[in-house]
């Protein structure tokens, strides 16, 4: 058994959740696949995937390989570029992974790392914040856009390198018969008196707006929810119905006359977005590459358009340390 094929595969089940997609993704069989999961579990002597007529997961024992399987997944491709590639023309993968809210950060910083190095792969991944805390803490990403604040509350081991405040705005459809003018403020509470498709309760983002509608005295029914943030856009754009989202987000929408946007106040909610280094690991030259690119001020204030940016430096998370 190659070890490392094993646990590439592996991480590739765990990342996939289905046997024949993950197999895919591999360019092997799916008895392949089957037969080196079966063959990890018989050299650790551990149940590692839990099995029915489906993939079920993992079992606690193989959280904990899969933990392993990733970083030495990351040992040795930081340890291939070291060797195939330079400090002046860096290369190979880049795993960025994102909270829904900031995929156009994260779309923009990865066409931005390709464009100053064209070797760089980026991989730009969508997840909770829950599924991207496991990926920085186990190294299976190489740089993650996130919520400063929850990253701190749960000490998680991450660098701070560079952050943006964005500040949240209620989308709706534009009044056709209106002067065309900047619409005027609108508070939390008088938001939530309007029909709005809102995230669904498990996302951290809800969580955010919820806080701001409860310090507003609002208890808000949504009328539609929904996973998805570009349903949150198309939602308004189709129907009868308004949307909150934070501004970086919903600037996409500007390429629709149709919609508008308005400034949320009382209370003025402004949330510190980040992107998180994982720590524990060698760096490989991409990493050290898209680090060095985050640390410049100008660089960094593209990257996140027209959001309110602010280049910072921390130790870890856990530190406690000031933003």
């Amino acid at each position: 058994m190659n070890l490392l094929d094993a646990m590439r595969y592996l991480a590739a089940l765990a990342q996939h959740r289905h046997f024949g997609r993950a197999a895919e993704a591999c360019h092997i069989t799916q008895p392949a696949l089957s037969n080196a999961v079966r063959a990890l579990e018989q050299e650790f002597g551990v149940t590692i995937v839990r099995r029915s007529r489906q993939y079920e997961g993992l079992t606690p024992e193989g959280e904990r390989v899969l933990a392993s399987a990733h970083r030495m997944l990351h040992e040795r491709e930081a340890l291939r570029q070291d060797l195939c590639a330079s400090v002046d023309r860096p290369g190979g993968p880049l795993v960025i992974a994102c909270v829904p809210t900031a995929v156009p950060v994260a779309a923009r910083l990865a066409a931005r790392l390709r464009e100053r190095h064209p070797d760089i792969r980026p991989s730009v991944r969508s997840l909770s914040s829950a599924e991207i805390e496991t990926g920085l803490e186990q190294l299976s990403f190489d740089l993650a856009l996130g919520y400063v604040d929850r990253a701190r509350a749960r000490a998680l081991k991450a660098q701070v390198l560079s952050t943006y405040r964005e500040r949240y705005v209620l989308l709706r459809r534009r009044d056709a018969s209106a002067v065309p003018a900047e619409p005027a403020p609108m508070r939390w509470a008088d938001a939530a008196r309007l029909d709005l498709c809102m995230l669904t309760r498990e996302m951290h983002n809800r969580h955010i707006v919820d806080e701001a509608f409860a310090q507003a005295g609002a208890v808000v029914q949504p009328v539609i929810e929904t996973n998805s943030v570009l349903t949150l856009m198309l939602t308004v754009l189709e129907g009868q119905v308004c949307s909150v989202m934070p501004g970086v987000l919903a600037a996409l929408a500007r390429q629709y006359p149709a919609l508008e946007l308005v400034p949320l106040v009382e209370p003025d909610l402004t949330v510190t977005m980040g992107l998180l280094l994982p720590q524990g690991g060698r760096l490989s030259l991409a990493q050290q590459a898209a680090t060095a690119l985050a640390a410049d001020a100008a660089w960094w204030r593209g990257v996140v358009g027209t959001a309110d940016a602010a280049v910072r430096h921390s130790a870890a998370v856990s530190d406690g340390s000031a933003m």
